[in-house]
């Protein structure tokens, strides 16, 4: 590549929070909703959505510049195979996450991000004065918008596991920092003679019943509040933990695990559902993933290596990783 080639891909990708943005406005909008029918005008979607005319058709005509939409004659817009994604319906919709990350406090931890790689603090806290759960607690309305995100993408990250690691070996599943539900519920439907518990803070698991009646296992299931860094319930022979360590620094994750620790059972297996990091120069996802753990939550992203040192100072060996697709792979331990 030469060098005013190598100049203009560095260039957008320095633009890229632009197009970021314009597609949060446009997830937040509903704009791929209102054309889930076919193409309409952007008159037509400035009433739907409730917006300015002329500004929101620059918003649509900068977005199919970049193929999310199709503009055609008379200023009609249309979905693309890229832009269909932020339906609601969509099997995977992103439209839940782009909502998320176009927030103002979300956006404004990011913006701290220099902060973070100077001094090693948290970003978010540096911005709001306080952390991201907390901030959560203090703001329902945001704390919904995170919870909706989290959840779009169980469909999809739960057939990857599913596809990729037998359950059905396990007599009682317990999937800690749970939610409410969703996960537990498929693996429960796909070995109908098993049993879980759900564990998670009280006023999450308090939505668990009608996800859990909705797939037919709720009477399977023991539903249950707690602090996971204090005590988890005992009585399960799995734990499973979907993207919860990496909310965490090394000495609270190891808390959780010991937490995990006194309350599995001598022949249990640990199944933390996580990203691992690729060698250098590969795995860009998980990555930058690793710099939204640094800037909002605090957290880390971890290579293999990382993970079984962080499972030896809790009491559990490090036995397997398999790879279960882009965002995902399962780091499955056994107690020592």
């Amino acid at each position: 590549m030469d060098e005013k080639a190598a100049a203009a891909d560095l260039m957008q990708m320095v633009n890229g929070y632009q197009v970021s943005q314009a597609i949060c406005v446009a997830a937040t909008l509903g704009i791929a909703d209102h054309l889930a029918h076919g193409a309409r005008s952007s008159d037509e979607l400035a009433l739907a959505a409730d917006a300015h005319p002329q500004s929101l058709y620059r918003l649509l005509r900068a977005l199919a510049s970049v193929g999310v939409l199709h503009e055609g004659e008379a200023r009609q817009f249309s979905l693309t195979a890229l832009g269909a994604g932020l339906r609601s319906d969509a099997e995977h919709s992103v439209a839940p996450w782009a909502r998320m990350v176009g927030r103002a406090y979300y956006r404004d931890a990011w913006g701290e991000l220099l902060h973070s790689v100077r001094t090693g603090e948290n970003a978010f806290a540096h911005a709001h004065g306080t952390g991201v759960w907390q901030y959560r607690l203090d703001h329902p309305e945001e704390s919904l918008i995170f919870d909706r995100a989290m959840s779009s993408f169980v469909p999809a990250v739960a057939a990857a596991v599913l596809a990729a690691y037998d359950f059905g070996r396990f007599d009682v599943v317990m999937d800690v920092g749970g939610g409410q539900g969703a996960l537990l519920a498929a693996i429960l439907s796909r070995n109908p003679s098993q049993r879980g518990i759900l564990f998670d803070q009280p006023l999450v698991v308090e939505g668990a019943g009608a996800v859990l009646q909705a797939a037919s296992v709720a009477d399977r299931c023991r539903v249950l509040g707690g602090d996971f860094f204090a005590a988890v319930p005992d009585g399960a022979e799995a734990h499973v933990m979907k993207w919860i360590l990496h909310d965490w620094d090394d000495e609270r994750s190891i808390a959780v695990l010991k937490s995990c620790r006194r309350a599995i059972r001598p022949d249990g297996t640990l199944v933390v559902l996580e990203a691992v990091l690729a060698p250098p120069n590969e795995g860009a996802r998980a990555k930058f993933a690793d710099l939204n753990m640094l800037a909002v939550p605090g957290g880390q992203e971890r290579t293999k290596d990382e993970f079984a040192k962080l499972f030896a100072a809790s009491g559990f060996k490090l036995t397997r990783v398999i790879d279960a697709g882009p965002r995902i792979s399962i780091i499955e331990g056994e107690p020592t």
